[in-house]
């Protein structure tokens, strides 16, 4: 290699070592470039986002309490219907027969008590008779004359008692064979829309005892009221109140906003299992004023839940905002706060030198936190870069850069 290459490669490494060096200081003499914003006031709206889904304010699921296969289906998925429009019909020829049957049997157990009764008439009569010998004449009529008819008596009595019970019991059969046959019969037991069919007409609709899913016949939504339920992590939960205002938004109509209200919040967190960690998440529901009309349950929805706002406050770009080690007041006259480990501040920039100064925030908009106490409108202060901020230390002499303050 010649002598004349080996010094351009010099040349050309000493540049770039120059360079690096000057764009870790920030500059030939020694200040860290930073960007600068000025503290003034801006509306501030602080939020907590949130995603869930579309659910109907109130949703019935229609099942069967009788098992039979389905002769008739009057309604088909997206219809609308009316309380007590009839929904579908199961074969009711077993449950006729079982009406019919019972029927039988009650009027067979009516003719028994008839039966029943007559005998232990008969028996109270001839009871009576025995007796009145005996009251005129007690040597017409033996003492087991007066035993035996004063038990069969008892006998006729207590049968008629059993037919009696029978009656009952075959009156009650009846009354359920009917009840069942009523059963064959499906209604609407509120009017909404049909949102889910799970059956089709020839099929066997199951008895919703075996369970829940099997029996499902179909799914009837009112959608006049439509609410949003959305996990909302724990750390924001304290934040929300019930009547809280909230912008939502609809996969499924994306260029469109609605608006809506907190109306609930779960008392109790569900805690789903997040790899070595546990989310916790609280319900939330939300009461939607202007559902469009296309609206489904199950949606894909975000929530945006305003929970405070400024107007016109003191506010600096949320970058600004960086943490120091807290250092106690050397004074006797002063309490010493040994708890606090690390102090929240922007640096003010002052003379060309960056002072930690601390401050109190409020609420945390978008892109700026409200500014309660600790600095004042019209300050410069440093706004970035991301990392530069973090890493600055108090005293550090600084020069403007061009750039946005909000950056990241």
């Amino acid at each position: 290699m010649s002598r004349r290459r080996t010094v351009v490669f010099v040349a050309v490494g000493a540049v770039v070592i120059l360079a690096a060096a000057s764009k870790f200081s920030g500059g030939g003499d020694g200040s860290v470039a930073v960007r600068l914003s000025t503290v003034d006031r801006h509306d501030l709206i602080s939020s907590v986002i949130a995603s869930g889904k579309i659910t109907p304010q109130r949703q019935v699921d229609v099942s069967s309490d009788i098992t039979g296969r389905i002769v008739s289906l009057e309604v088909e998925e997206g219809d609308f219907v009316e309380a007590g429009q009839l929904l579908l019909q199961i074969d009711p020829t077993q449950y006729e027969a079982a009406v019919s049957r019972n029927r039988a049997i009650l009027a067979s157990t009516t003719a028994g008590q008839v039966q029943a009764q007559a005998n232990r008439d008969q028996a109270f009569r001839n009871m009576r008779r025995q007796q009145q010998l005996m009251e005129s004449d007690s040597t017409l009529v033996t003492i087991e004359a007066i035993e035996t008819a004063e038990t069969n008596f008892a006998i006729a009595e207590a049968n008629l008692s059993s037919t009696r019970h029978q009656v009952s019991q075959g009156e009650a059969a009846v009354d359920e064979a009917l009840d069942q046959l009523a059963k064959t019969v499906i209604r609407a037991p509120m009017a909404g829309k049909i949102t889910r069919l799970a059956v089709e007409a020839g099929e066997i609709a199951l008895a919703s005892t075996f369970s829940r899913e099997t029996g499902l016949l179909m799914t009837i939504s009112d959608l006049s009221t439509i609410q949003v339920d959305v996990d909302v992590d724990e750390t924001d939960v304290v934040r929300l109140s019930i009547g809280d205002s909230a912008e939502i938004k609809i996969d499924a109509f994306p260029d469109s906003t609605f608006v809506a209200q907190v109306t609930k919040i779960s008392q109790s967190a569900r805690t789903a299992a997040a790899g070595t960690d546990q989310a916790v998440d609280y319900e939330v529901e939300l009461t939607m004023t202007n559902p469009p009309a296309e609206i489904r349950p199950d949606l894909s929805a975000t929530a945006k839940i305003i929970t405070d706002a400024r107007s016109q406050v003191l506010g600096i770009p949320i970058v600004s905002l960086t943490v120091r080690e807290h250092k106690p007041i050397s004074s006797e006259l002063a309490p010493q706060d040994t708890t606090k480990k690390e102090t929240e501040g922007v640096f003010v920039v002052e003379g060309g030198v960056a002072l930690f100064h601390p401050v109190e925030i409020g609420i945390a908009g978008e892109d700026h936190f409200e500014i309660l106490s600790g600095i004042s409108e019209g300050d410069s202060i440093v706004a970035g870069p991301y990392q530069t901020v973090r890493d600055l230390s108090d005293s550090t002499s600084v020069r403007a850069t061009g750039g946005g303050s909000t950056e990241r």
